[in-house]
């Protein structure tokens, strides 16, 4: 029964994750589609292709999955077995209710973050579980991550607005026709830039919820015994499965995860890119530019300190903090502040979601 569980998480993950790279293709592929420096098929693959390619600057330059650690850590194990519940119950009701909550701001066309969605699932699920026991939670993180909703944005307003403005200097004598020729070719390097923060931060959200569940799981598997030859001999398949900790993450983890997003950013994300693009202020090759280098700079510094971040919250605000530069009625805050509440009520109402999944599939479990 826990193996079968663990493998319907694993297959979630694996759908939240191409839902993810989906819904937030716009994220990366906006400002460069809205510009027309590559049409909308052109940006969605190079878009994927420095997705995946974010997995190879994970694993051999950085050399850790940072981001993945600080997921697999939200739910205190211990906690929700000492209350008689089953973990990957918990996690199974999180990437439901996460899953949903993508489909749904997909369909509505709202920027809404697939990071904040699984981590308010997260949340709900282990709550649930524990009969409303905040201990089972790591409220620390929690509350980080938070924080980070306003502080992630803010950061990428004050980049953007600095980069712009440097930019903006260094091109004072540039005749306007030539500077916009150069700027869609920087976009090229700056979309790339965005895409590997992308890759780098979103992927590793789902690698921490695997790790988790391969962990609640360890007794399981080691107890499980299978007939097939091919599983035992051949593939050894519970090498595959077993794992010490959070950051002992099999190559296979992160490779499927990384895939998945870029799988998914293929997938394209239009609905939410019209309103990425010009719906909160509008957009030139060297605010485009100027934006995804202000966002690919904050992604590159919270996956350095390991902190989970949404890229729409990120984007959004280099967006507004070029737009600023112009002046403040460039920016149609009646949108940005739209999109704000869909920030604030994502947590609470994807927390609310889990707890109903929970109840529901502890009917079948």
């Amino acid at each position: 029964m826990h193996l079968t569980v663990l493998f319907i998480i694993i297959g979630l993950a694996i759908l939240f994750d191409f839902l993810n790279g989906f819904h937030d293709a716009a994220n990366s592929i906006a400002t460069v589609v809205t510009t027309k420096v590559l049409t909308p098929l052109q940006a969605v693959i190079w878009a994927a292709f420095f997705n995946f390619v974010a997995f190879f600057i994970a694993k051999y330059i950085i050399g850790e999955f940072g981001v993945a650690d600080t997921i697999a850590k939200i739910i205190k194990e211990d906690v929700v077995v000492a209350f008689g519940a089953n973990p990957s119950v918990v996690v199974m009701a999180a990437l439901s209710a996460a899953i949903v909550w993508n489909i749904l701001t997909w369909k509505l066309g709202i920027p809404s973050s697939s990071s904040h969605t699984l981590i308010g699932g997260l949340a709900g699920g282990a709550l649930a579980a524990t009969g409303y026991d905040f201990s089972a939670i790591n409220s620390t993180i929690i509350l980080t991550i938070i924080a980070f909703i306003l502080v992630a944005p803010i950061i990428g307003l004050v980049a953007g607005n600095i980069i712009y403005i440097i930019t903006l200097n260094l091109c004072r004598n540039a005749k306007p026709h030539k500077a916009d020729s150069w700027f869609k070719k920087l976009q090229l390097v700056s979309s790339a830039l965005l895409s590997i923060g992308h890759g780098l931060n979103d992927s590793q959200k789902v690698m921490g919820v695997i790790t988790f569940a391969l962990l609640a799981n360890q007794t399981e598997i080691l107890n499980t015994d299978m007939d097939s030859w091919i599983l035992n001999d051949v593939f050894h398949w519970k090498h595959w499965f077993i794992t010490t900790s959070s950051k002992d993450i099999h190559d296979w983890v992160p490779i499927v995860c990384f895939s998945a997003i870029a799988i998914g950013t293929l997938g394209g994300g239009m609905k939410i890119l019209k309103t990425m693009g010009n719906k909160i202020t509008k957009i030139t090759p060297i605010e485009g530019f100027t934006a995804q280098t202000a966002s690919a700079i904050t992604l590159f510094f919270t996956e350095h300190i390991k902190m989970p971040v949404s890229t729409t919250h990120v984007i959004t605000g280099s967006i507004i903090g070029v737009g600023m530069v112009k002046r403040v009625s460039a920016v149609r805050w009646g949108v940005t502040i739209s999109l704000l509440w869909a920030w604030i009520l994502t947590i609470p109402v994807s927390a609310l979601i889990a707890t109903a999944f929970y109840h529901l599939i502890m009917l079948f479990f």
